[in-house]
């Protein structure tokens, strides 16, 4: 006879429901959300039982791993569609939740979930700590600029994190009692901001150390933190049956609603990953903004301010049209030079830094 096992998972325990293929109920109880006790409840019920599911939480991938190394067939189920699917139940209660997981698994009616690798947890718990500890130091240099605000100092609107704290010191350098007070908020920011720097070399010696992360950092826009992001995210190509997919599964194409006559698509289901789309948002905008040219030749490659300023008028007469990029041009991938020697290769565009390209025409390269 084939089983199903379902668990419903909290942080302290689990529910567990064995149900036969007839639907009916074998075992069921409420156990401490340890591997080991896990194992022993399953393994008392019947030793040839190999296959449990649950749906994705935060205790996922400890009980995935656990379990695997039990000798367990793990199904991790979508969370949406199982939520979906218990609200149809009248009364919630982990009993009944774990009941409806194992009736899931029998019809399977579910969508499994891809369990991401221990070394891609340990980057994103890399990536999450530096970003924590730079959002504090933000939330301080802020409150900071705040209490400043009150006896008329005004602080820059830019100042650098290395050099806030000198700038700010100097400020209330001869009030005893305002140094009293902001002083240690200082000396707390700076502690934070060291820190962060640590964490920061960190992720830029990951990412100068994996082959992967150098080359997605050739794109405009992309830096050590964005790289090791969508790697992370990504975590393995291959359970991608195309490219395609890769954009719906962070949440980046357009949402569909159809029923009869009715056909409404909507704006981004942005379902994805947040990291990977808030670290995607800057490195989208800058190949957006990119100014395009159709070739090395144009005239207008070898001067970064346009000589005519088209159908701009008022304050925008005159200006280039993309100040803010460096200086980057979108250059075809046919030609041979600077494109070719990053090791970019195949149909499409490349963008190359105007001094780089100045660069090899001096030295004498074809590009």
């Amino acid at each position: 006879m084939t089983y199903f096992t379902g668990i419903d998972v909290s942080l302290r325990s689990v529910s567990i429901c064995i149900v036969d293929d007839r639907g009916e109920v074998c075992r069921e109880a409420k156990v401490d959300a340890h591997v080991d006790v896990i194992v022993d409840w399953l393994h008392a019920f019947n030793p040839e039982l190999k296959s449990v599911g649950f749906e994705a939480g935060a205790l996922s991938q400890y009980l995935t791993y656990g379990l695997q190394a039990a000798g367990f067939e793990v199904i991790c189920l979508e969370a949406r569609r199982v939520k979906n699917t218990l609200d149809a139940m009248r009364n919630k209660t982990d009993r009944n939740d774990a009941r409806g997981i194992a009736q899931i698994l029998r019809t399977g009616w579910y969508s499994r979930v891809h369990i991401k690798s221990l070394h891609s947890h340990r980057v994103r718990a890399l990536l999450a700590s530096r970003k924590a500890i730079l959002a504090k130091c933000v939330d301080l240099e802020n409150e900071l600029r705040g209490l400043l605000r009150v006896f008329g100092i005004r602080l820059a609107p830019r100042v650098g994190h290395g050099s806030f704290d000198a700038q700010v010191r100097q400020t209330f350098a001869d009030d005893e009692m305002l140094s009293c007070a902001l002083v240690p908020l200082l000396d707390a920011r700076t502690v934070l901001y060291k820190t962060y720097l640590k964490l920061d070399n960190a992720v830029k010696a990951l990412t100068k150390a994996d082959p992967l992360c150098v080359r997605l950092m050739s794109i405009p826009g992309v830096g050590p933190v964005t790289a090791l992001t969508f790697k992370s995210a990504v975590d393995d190509p291959a359970r991608f049956k195309s490219s395609r997919t890769v954009a719906a599964h962070f949440g980046l194409t357009p949402k569909r609603y159809q029923s009869g006559e009715m056909d409404n698509p909507g704006h981004i289901s942005r379902a994805g990953d947040a990291g990977a789309l808030c670290g995607g948002a800057p490195a989208a905008h800058a190949q957006c903004a990119v100014v395009v040219v159709e070739s090395l030749g144009n005239a207008a490659c070898q001067d970064k301010r346009p000589s005519t300023c088209g159908n701009r008028c008022g304050s925008q007469a005159g200006r280039h049209p993309a100040p803010h990029l460096g200086g980057w041009l979108r250059v075809p991938m046919g030609f041979t030079g600077a494109c070719c020697r990053e090791g970019l290769s195949g149909a499409g565009w490349s963008d190359v830094p105007i001094d780089r390209i100045e660069r090899d025409q001096e030295l004498g390269v074809q590009v």
